[in-house]
Order: structure tokens, then sequence, then C-alpha cells
């Protein structure tokens, strides 16, 4: 497994374990195989490719894109926009969307709003 503690600027493609304890500043995707474990912060955007798992304990200040055959739980921040294009999206009490959450297929469950 992949762990980041440091400042990463420019886009990035996660592709095995990763966890990213420092910053991005760029945005983010995940693809087959890729799982990211965000607990510091994303300047920019997050999309989650087929096979690929995310979950955001930290924040991302961009927008969140769930693409089908995959998964995203939500604990920390999305400063933008939540899109469920297909996947599961599933957002904790503890998650916060600034923007709207929009489901166009998929499956998206929302503690935070109960």
């Amino acid at each position: 497994m992949r762990e980041e503690r440091g400042q990463i600027v420019g886009d990035v493609v996660v592709y095995e374990p990763f966890t990213l304890w420092g910053s991005i500043a760029g945005n983010v995707k995940v693809i087959k195989g890729g799982k990211l474990y965000v607990r510091g912060s994303v300047y920019g955007n997050l999309s989650v490719e087929a096979g690929g798992r995310v979950h955001v304990l930290g924040n991302v200040t961009g927008g969140l894109t769930v693409y089908a055959k995959s998964k995203v739980i939500l604990s920390g921040i999305i400063g933008n926009d939540a899109i469920n294009a297909g996947g599961r999206l599933h957002i904790e009490p503890t998650g916060k969307v600034y923007g709207k959450i929009k489901t166009k297929s998929g499956e998206t469950t929302n503690d935070a709003a109960k």
C-alpha cells in the first residue's frame, strides 16, 4: 500500500491501494484496482471509474463523480456536487456535500440527511 504524507502538484491516477495524508493540488481519477483513502485534502475534482473504491475522510474542494461498478463512502467533505453516474455512493452521518447530490443511476444512500 502506498502512503503519501506530503504535497503532490498535478493530476493523479490511482490504480493501487493509496492513502493520502497530505494534499493533492489537481484532479484525482481512481481506476480499476485503485483504492483511495483521502485523509488529507484534494484541491480539485475526484472521479471514480469502474473497479475503483474510495473512502473520503478528509476534504475534496471540487466535485465527486461516481461511475458504474465503483463505490464511494463519504465521511468527510465534498466542496461541490456529488454525482452518482451508476455506482454506489454512501454518505455517512459525518459526510457533507456543499453542492447538490445527483443520482443519475446507481445506488445512493444518505445517512447525513437523517
